[in-house]
């Protein structure tokens, strides 16, 4: 096998798993209004979407402790044992989704179960993430870091498409009782059914050579010091991930329901938005990757994040005040060229900034915090601002505050690592 074709084999392996992980967290903000109808009755829509919408976000604030937990693990055993370790618990997280009885057939048990199931899919998450991008980063041939490291947000945007099919063609052969009753668990159960595949796929990944020529494993109880010694870096990197968090759940997981909700569009006008944010986003990526690989990550992400803060809100206000499908696009499509060129360049970044022998952990505890206390309770956040506010275009304001954050914490990260 020429080392060519081995590259290839390797990000397949580690992006599939990647794939599954956002595909699932996907399924569930897709079809939020059907899971709050199965598992959330309460006496108002409001209040059974929120109670939907922070069962989502729940799952976020498990990230920390697996980023911190897996992350030591897999500083420690490798790349490769651990993230065969975070896709054995995502498929349990998984699967407890798929299968929970209603809330009609079991009572308070469900609601119970779907969010334990909830907090279980984030735990695993909290360090697959940030394991993916290490391992893609280390990898690389030398002057291809951002190219290689877009394949871990790429494969996110492999789950949109997929999960935005999946919902077309289930809106399109189902009616809205018979999506509300089973057809939101098809996707989820095609899911579970990938897992062994996935499984016997990543096993057969080859160990990254940065790993294995470290001198010496820390063992755990260093590796969590030098993670402590590490925490500037690590909370300025948490405030450069917001952008790229918030970005990313209000474009893909809250669309549906903002589409359908707020907007009052069809089902099928919001997931084809979707359809076309995740080709988008795709394509950004590996823009922006690329072009970090020549002039260097500082221009994509400061331009990208300017960009974010000064035109998120009233691109969003533009939306709101005529809605219709094609200002969704257009919308979508201008906000996601922002975040993919914010994070084509921002991802590798981080790789390259946190200290190597806690690359893993303090890599996937910048992107946990950012995602368990901004980015996952996005659709809830935005739900909630819209409610007290009366203002439909408040989460581009949402947005644009977190591209504010991605410029702070890039310049505490340019002061950090100043020579002194």
């Amino acid at each position: 096998m020429t080392e060519k074709t081995g590259h290839a084999a390797d990000i397949a392996r580690v992006a599939s798993g990647n794939f599954l992980e956002m595909y699932d967290f996907m399924v569930f903000g897709y079809y939020a209004t059907n899971i709050a109808h199965v598992f959330f009755p309460a006496g108002s829509e409001f209040l059974s979407l929120m109670l939907t919408l922070m069962s989502f976000g729940a799952g976020f604030l498990m990230r920390p402790f697996g980023a911190i937990a897996l992350g030591a693990y897999t500083d420690h055993h490798g790349r490769k044992k651990g993230l065969l370790l975070t896709l054995s618990l995502m498929a349990v997280g998984t699967v407890t989704l798929a299968c929970t009885p209603s809330y009609a057939s079991i009572g308070l048990l469900a609601p119970i179960l779907v969010v334990l199931g909830r907090l279980v899919q984030g735990f695993s998450a909290g360090a697959e993430l940030g394991t993916v991008s290490v391992y893609l980063s280390e990898i690389a041939p030398p002057g291809r870091k951002g190219v290689f490291v877009a394949w871990q947000s790429a494969s996110q945007q492999v789950a949109v498409v997929t999960a935005a099919l999946l919902g077309l063609a289930l809106n399109h052969l189902l009616s809205q009782q018979a999506m509300n009753d089973w057809g939101w668990r098809v996707p989820l159960l095609l899911g579970c059914a990938l897992v062994p595949l996935l499984y016997v796929f990543r096993r057969h990944m080859t160990e990254s050579e940065a790993f294995l020529s470290q001198p010496r494993r820390l063992e755990i109880h260093e590796l969590l010091r030098r993670m402590a010694a590490s925490w500037p870096v690590i909370l300025a990197g948490m405030l450069m991930v917001a952008m790229t968090t918030v970005s990313f759940y209000l474009l893909t997981a809250y669309t549906p329901t903002f589409g359908k909700v707020e907007l009052h569009l069809s089902a099928q006008d919001s997931f084809l938005v979707m359809l076309a944010i995740g080709i988008s986003n795709f394509c950004w990526l590996f823009v922006a990757g690329a072009l970090s690989d020549r002039i260097g990550r500082r221009i994509p992400l400061v331009v990208a994040a300017v960009l974010t803060l000064v035109t998120a809100y009233p691109v969003m206000l533009w939306l709101v005040a005529a809605p219709s499908f094609l200002r969704l696009l257009i919308a979508g499509l201008w906000l996601s060229a922002l975040y993919g060129s914010y994070n084509g360049a921002m991802v590798p970044y981080l790789t390259e900034v946190v200290p190597g022998e806690v690359r893993a952990s303090g890599f996937s505890i910048a992107y946990s915090l950012a995602t368990a206390l901004l980015g996952g309770f996005t659709p809830a956040i935005s739900t909630w601002l819209i409610h007290v506010t009366g203002d439909r275009a408040i989460p581009g304001a949402w947005m644009g505050a977190a591209g504010l954050m991605g410029i702070i914490g890039w310049l505490l990260i340019v002061r950090i690592l100043k020579p002194r």
